[in-house]
């Protein structure tokens, strides 16, 4: 039993990473080994893409979450935090009112 539920979950996995066209062909197998007819072998081809999509989208969001909770433990500033320090150095430069050269002062001796 437990291998049974071993290899089930193995395979869910296996299906979730899965291109369309691959999956196209699992469900036709698993329609054939399984003798359905056409109407339940779409609904098997429609939910096991939306269950790929569905565990791509999961695992994406998984993993965007801990790259920005790791750059943020390592204190990485952002993409947004650096253009905000850019325009605020741009600003500062163009604000700097150029400084005259003084002249030096000539001193007469009488």
């Amino acid at each position: 039993m437990f291998e049974e539920l071993k290899k089930s979950i193995d395979k869910g996995l296996e299906y979730a990473f899965m291109t369309t066209d691959k999956l196209t062909k699992a469900a036709k197998e698993m329609a054939k080994e399984n003798n359905l007819t056409k109407e339940e072998a779409k609904k098997l081809l429609d939910h096991l893409v939306k269950k790929s999509e569905e565990t791509k989208k999961t695992l994406e969001d998984n993993f965007t979450e801990l790259v920005k909770t790791t750059l943020h433990k390592m204190n990485v500033p952002t993409k947004d935090e650096i253009k905000t320090l850019e325009a605020r150095i741009k600003k500062l430069e163009l604000s700097k009112k150029p400084v005259a050269k003084a002249q030096p002062k000539v001193v007469k001796k009488a």
